[in-house]
């Protein structure tokens, strides 16, 4: 059973603590009441000074994460000033209580390390701009289009349109290959030795021409870079957008096939002639 003391006991400190609080609320009113409303006047600033300033910040040259970033900084200053006036209006005491906060904000800080790690590699990405969204980049072991750079990590696009997400603190410090927006392809057919070369490296860049895939600028290399065992090897290196890197390849390697079968251009395969010596003769 409980002590009857114990219960007595527990039962007046809640009252007294219930007679406290009543007795704050009703000599403070007037500060309560003055605090609710700085509060929700300073949210209310909060978000219409942040859609200001976003928009000030649109008519700049400006990336939209820096741009996010800025607005989100200029909305937290404002709802923490908010909040320490409001809380020094209703009677506390505002110095102990931002130094309480700093010294969280050391722990958090030391806890939340990749976190802050990915920020600030995603400012640096941002500011120094080694590559932008649309370009196509190779780092980390990892390739694609990039298609979003934020604040914490960096998403990339595949050719087979799976995603890649990469936090931001793997790509600083990489060795980075940035392709831009445009691609070189790297093609090659082989002709036999008997084959008109100026014909053959005629019609493929007649098909280059024609193809709307490729770029006119900068202008394809066509010709002639390797004498092999059994064909002459004709390298082909249009350059397309990203997105056309794989339907050109395919189109230009069936249009070869097709012209060349048409002109009699022959695209011979490996062969080897065997000779027996010593043979026992029939």
């Amino acid at each position: 059973m409980d002590n009857p003391a114990n219960v007595s006991s527990s039962s007046g400190g809640a009252l007294a603590w219930k007679d406290k609080l009543i007795e704050y609320i009703v000599v403070h009113a007037g500060a309560l009441v003055s605090a609710a409303i700085i509060v929700v006047v300073g949210f209310i600033a909060a978000g219409w000074i942040g859609r200001l300033f976003e928009s000030w910040l649109s008519r700049k040259a400006m990336e939209p994460p820096v741009r996010m970033l800025l607005t989100r900084i200029v909305r937290l200053l404002i709802v923490a000033l908010t909040l320490v006036v409001a809380l020094g209006t209703a009677g506390m005491d505002v110095t102990a209580l931002i130094a309480g906060i700093g010294v969280a904000g050391v722990g958090v800080g030391l806890a939340l390390q990749g976190v802050l790690g990915n920020l600030v590699a995603g400012m640096t990405i941002i500011f120094t701009k080694p590559f932008r969204v649309g370009d196509y980049i190779e780092i980390a072991g990892v390739s694609g289009q990039v298609q979003q750079i934020e604040l914490f990590s960096t998403m990339l696009l595949h050719t087979d349109m799976s995603r890649v997400m990469i936090p931001n603190r793997k790509l600083v410090g990489e060795i980075l290959h940035n392709y831009g927006q445009i691609r070189q392809l790297d093609m090659g057919v082989g002709v036999g030795y008997s084959t008109d070369m100026i014909s053959a490296q005629k019609i493929v860049r007649e098909i280059l021409a024609a193809n709307t895939r490729v770029l006119k600028d900068p202008a394809p290399f066509v010709g002639i870079t390797d004498l092999g065992d059994f064909s002459i090897q004709i390298t082909v290196k249009p350059w397309t957008k990203v997105a056309d890197y794989l339907p050109a390849q395919v189109e230009i390697y069936e249009e070869i096939l097709n012209r060349f079968r048409a002109n009699k251009i022959e695209i011979p395969f490996p062969q080897r002639e065997i000779r027996l010596l010593g043979g026992t003769p029939n």
